[in-house]
Order: structure tokens, then sequence, then C-alpha cells
């Protein structure tokens, strides 16, 4: 192995998540929460404590320094829809601090090995703008500098849903990219079709808010706020339906079937939902289609729907429009003679789509490969073919890592192709 592919290195700047690691991780990266906590300063606890007193706190230890719940309004999430606004100060220093984090902890310990500096191949939002790309090259660059400019080698940008495909071998196929803050569909044909992409206002995040809700109405007001715990309870009891109608009905004729409790571990903490576990159903569907008649009576108590998309040209993709037919519109802004052979491979990619099947409810429950199989159906388009990635949440660091392997060491950053190293030394 050269040289520089020993040290190609990754990043997937995902709304929830940050993945990052070199090459030899094999399959799986590192992954920490994409957010940063600015703690207050306090002069004699980093004297007591001897840590040194940081602006923004990043990585596993942000817990350490929550003393209540109201600390949580200062953690900052700089991805939540994929996109940081220029002048953002806080989320473009969060975003430094976690590069920066990941980095650092890669790094060689020792100077006895051959070591030129990280060849980064970071993965942003497919809808992130330039100016986006270019504070990726200058927090990357910002970085070596202050830590002595051998941290970097070079580094270079392509969109999360480009290497999806990359890591499935894929040259036409449409990938779904779904995250914590929003779901990229993204036609692909040899390269990334832009005209064709829509970035849905609809992730992770309103499935969070679903169980928010449905946590709130059973009681637990508290647990509702903190966002830490409502993922890990969606992810421990939600379901998708294959027919939210059928499943409900089910679930409310059989409560003790489908009852759930959960027990946070290390504590006292336990929600039960009693007869009202059939909710862990609207978890899963809201994803896939929050228009159903069934939230109707939510959206009527003032729980927001998805935010509307709005795409350049004044096309506006409703917020609450079934996921299916989002796929349908992209895929139609491409060639009609193109169409079908994007339909024969749909990527469903990331943490969005990882919805398990509890033994025993194999009858009502669903993975997201076969949920949008069937929708397909019902709009009358047989024969699409769907595959989950090996591993939805790690998809887009394998296909940087790929990426770097096999972009060669001397073609430079171009912002007319996007593509290319931009070299630091």
């Amino acid at each position: 192995m050269s040289l520089k592919s020993a040290s190609i290195y990754g990043e997937d700047y995902g709304t929830s998540k940050f993945k990052f690691g070199p090459i030899f991780l094999g399959d799986a990266p590192e992954m920490v929460d994409n957010r940063g906590y600015f703690p207050t300063p306090s002069k004699v606890l980093s004297r007591v404590s001897g840590e040194e007193e940081r602006e923004v706190v990043v990585g596993h230890g942000v817990w350490r320094y929550l003393e209540s719940k109201e600390d949580l309004l200062n953690l900052i999430y700089p991805m939540r829809n994929g996109v940081i606004r220029r002048g953002d100060e806080k989320a473009w220093k969060v975003v430094k601090e976690l590069t920066r984090y990941g980095l650092k902890k890669h790094a060689p310990k020792t100077s006895q090995q051959i070591f030129r500096g990280f060849y980064v191949v970071a993965a942003l939002a497919a809808q992130a703008p330039k100016y986006m790309y270019e504070k990726i090259f200058d927090v990357h660059q910002e970085i070596d500098e202050e830590e002595g400019g051998a941290l970097i080698n070079s580094v270079t940008i392509i969109p999360q849903p480009l290497a999806v495909a990359i890591s499935h071998k894929a040259v036409t196929c449409v990938v779904i990219e779904s995250g914590h803050g929003n779901t990229q569909i993204t036609p692909i044909s040899r390269g990334v079709i832009e005209r064709a992409i829509i970035p849905l206002n609809r992730g992770g995040s309103d499935a969070n808010a679903v169980t928010a809700q449905i946590l709130r109405d059973a009681g637990y007001e508290d647990l509702a706020k903190e966002e830490k715990f409502v993922t890990r309870f969606k992810e421990a009891i939600g379901l998708l339906p294959m027919d939210l109608d059928r499943a409900v009905k089910k679930a409310k004729m059989e409560p003790e079937r489908f009852r759930v409790k959960y027990r946070v571990e290390g504590t006292t903490i336990e929600v039960d939902l009693e007869k009202d576990s059939w909710q862990r159903f609207l978890i899963g569907e809201y994803v896939f289609d929050p228009g159903h008649e069934v939230f109707s009576s939510y959206y009527r108590r003032g729980f927001p729907k998805p935010r509307d998309t709005y795409i350049t040209g004044e096309e506006t993709i409703p917020g609450a429009v079934s996921l299916v037919d989002v796929i349908i519109r992209s895929v139609s802004k491409c060639p009609v003679e193109l169409q079908p052979e994007l339909y024969k491979d749909i990527i469903l990619s990331g943490g969005n789509f990882m919805w398990k099947v509890p033994r025993g409810l194999e009858d009502v429950a669903i993975d997201s490969e076969t949920k949008i199989k069937k929708m397909f159906e019902k709009r009358g388009l047989v024969g699409v073919r769907v595959r989950a990635a090996k591993n939805p949440q790690y998809s887009v660091w394998r296909g940087t890592i790929v990426y770097g392997l096999y972009l060669p060491e001397d073609v430079v950053w171009g912002w007319g192709s996007m593509e290319g190293w931009l070299r630091l030394h």
C-alpha cells in the first residue's frame, strides 16, 4: 500500500452523528454526536480539575459538562438540516473542533512513523452550497496550521449520496440518504444529477418529535424535553408498520402483545405506554408518510407538520408528502430513457432506515426496504428494485475511503468539476 493510500481519512458530517477515521479502521468508523457545548467559564473549576478551559466542548465527554436540563439549551447541533449559514459562528466553531478532535485522535503518536499528513475526504449533504465547501477547506487549513503544519496533506469534498453510490459500486442509481435532519433524494448516473436532487426537510428529528409527543401524552413531560433520551426511546420501541391502519387495529385489539416497557439502564427511569403502545407504529410511519390521516389529530392540536422544501425555480415540495411520491418526483426530472434504469437500483442509506422487526410482530412490522417496495406497488410501479445499505449509518464514510483511494494524487481541486485534491503542503 502506498503512503497516500495508507493515509486516507474519511469524515461524514451527518446531521446527528459525525463519523470519522482513517482507512485502517476497516468497515466501521468512529462516531460521536455532531454537537458541541459552550460551557460557562469557571477558572476555579478548571484549576481544580486540572483541565484546560475550552470555549467549546465536543466528543464523548460532553455529558460531563451538563449540570441541569437548562444546560441542554447550550448544546449546538450545527448540521440540523445539512446546511450551516455562512455567518453562524458558533456552528462553524463546533464543526472545526469536531474535525480537530477526530484528526488529532488518529494522528501518529510518534515521529518515527513515516507520515506526511492525512488525505482527508469530507462528505457533505448533497444540497450544501458552495460556501460550505469553502468553509470546510478553510477549517482544515486552519487546523493544520494550528497543529504545527503536519496533520493534513490534502483535502477533498464529496456529496454524501455520491459516497454511498461509490461504496456500493453503483454507477446508475437513486440514493436515498436519510439522517437525523433531512432526507436527500439523489439520482446518480456516473455522477450526481444536480437538477434532480430533492432535499426533503424530514428525517430522524421528525420521528423524534412524534416520539416526544407520545411521551408527553403518556405523562412523561420531563423526559420528552431531553433529546438524547427521546432518540434512545425511539430507537428502542419505534416500529415501521406494513400497513398503518391494520397495525393500529391489531395493536388496539391485542394491547398486551404490543405493550412496551422501556427502562434506562443504571437509573430508576421506566416508561410504560400500557394500552397506548399502538402509538409505536406512528414513529416509523411519520418518516415515510406524514400525510396519513391518523396524524390529523396531532396537527389539529398544534403539532407542526414537516417543513416544505423550496427548490430553485419556485418549486415547492410539501412537507407532508409521502417519501415514495418525492422519489417519483425526483426521478421524473431525469430523461425518460434513464428513468427505468434509475428504478432498477434504489439504495437506502442513513440511520433513519434502520427499523427493526421484533420477533413475534412479523405480521405487522416491516423493514425500510420492503416498506418502500410496497409503497411503489401502491403507486402502480411494480418491479422497482430497492436495497438497503449494508450498514446504513456507515455507508457514507466507507464511500469517502474508497473515493480517496481511487482519486489520483495529481488531480488538483477544480471549482468547475468540484473534484480533486486541495493540497495544503
